[in-house]
């Protein structure tokens, strides 16, 4: 509980005339034992003595470790609940799109203080060419923090398949594949994106796409249109200029980002699976590729080139 002599917002009229200061600017002031303080200025003291100032090398080392784990946490989480769907224990897009979403907040706010969590290629390169100076993003930094994403997304791609190792072979053996066969790539979309969608495709899934429904310009249109409205959320919510989540510390904007990407999928991930970011598909990816699924996964777009004549059985 406050002190009984601090009051935070309205001065009550009575007080004298030298406060009159605090009282016509409520949200600025803070009533301190009869003392106006800036809210800001109290803030700061709030925060504590300052920390010394880290060496630049060992700063760039926790970023690119913060870098590696976000992206790392992304797929964990992203690409795990695609693995656990293949058990059957979904029933909607949804679910999957939803726990997406929450695990990108998660990993935004587990590393934003130390790299400011770009967790994605293009993120990173966006930051680069548009906000270069919000974190310091020279070139080779921002190399850096692309190959600190792929790795990452390569050992968490190994961890799901680990961890969901039974769950994957239990759906192959349902139903009927053979790993590194064509139909094989309903198991490798929990690792890469494909386009149609194969659980939503004729050949494999049941569903209505033939692969020339969704030709290659328009899942690359579909892809970039995705990352577009992702990153125009992201410089917009962080932006200076925008107050509508607080002026200082904005602790729901890993939140309003993640929640992006959650009603983004249920939209797109129909078509082209979501892709958005290159390291949570190509990590992923590259892992699938070397644990059996082989063409299929990499490069991908052959799973679906089926002949004509099987394409209208």
């Amino acid at each position: 509980m406050a002190p009984k002599d601090v009051e935070v917002g309205d001065v009550p009229a009575e007080r004298e005339a030298s406060e009159a200061p605090c009282a016509e600017k409520p949200q600025q002031c803070v009533d301190v034992g009869g003392v106006c303080v800036p809210a800001a200025a109290l803030h700061e003291l709030m925060k504590g003595p300052e920390q010394p100032d880290e060496p630049e090398k060992l700063k760039l080392l926790r970023a690119l470790l913060a870098e590696a784990i976000g992206t790392g946490l992304i797929v964990l989480f992203g690409c795990g609940s695609v693995c656990a769907s293949l058990s059957g224990a979904y029933n909607g897009v949804w679910q999957v799109a939803a726990v997406w979403g929450l695990g990108v907040s998660l990993a935004i706010y587990s590393t934003a203080e130390a790299s400011g969590a770009h967790l994605n290629p293009a993120v990173t390169l966006a930051f680069r060419l548009v906000r270069p100076q919000a974190h310091g993003m020279t070139w080779l930094k921002a190399g850096l923090y692309v190959v600190a994403q792929m790795l990452g997304a390569i050992l968490a791609g190994a961890w799901n398949l680990f961890i969901y190792g039974g769950t994957i072979r239990a759906f192959e053996r349902q139903n009927g594949i053979v790993r590194g066969a064509p139909k094989s790539v309903l198991s490798a979309s929990a690792f890469g994106e494909y386009f149609p969608n194969p659980g939503l495709s004729q050949e494999w899934g049941g569903g209505p796409y033939l692969a020339e429904d969704v030709p290659l310009e328009m899942a690359l249109l579909t892809e970039a249109w995705g990352t577009f409205v992702l990153a125009f959320v992201i410089f917009s919510v962080t932006h200076g200029r925008n107050a509508v989540l607080g002026s200082v510390d904005r602790v729901g904007v890993p939140f309003v980002i993640g929640m992006t990407v959650a009603v983004l999928l249920p939209l797109y991930a129909p078509i082209t699976q979501a892709g958005w970011n290159p390291a949570r598909d190509f990590g992923p990816r590259l892992v699938a590729w070397m644990a059996g699924w082989g063409s299929v996964a990499i490069p991908g777009c052959s799973a679906l080139a089926v002949p004509d004549t099987k394409r209208r059985v």
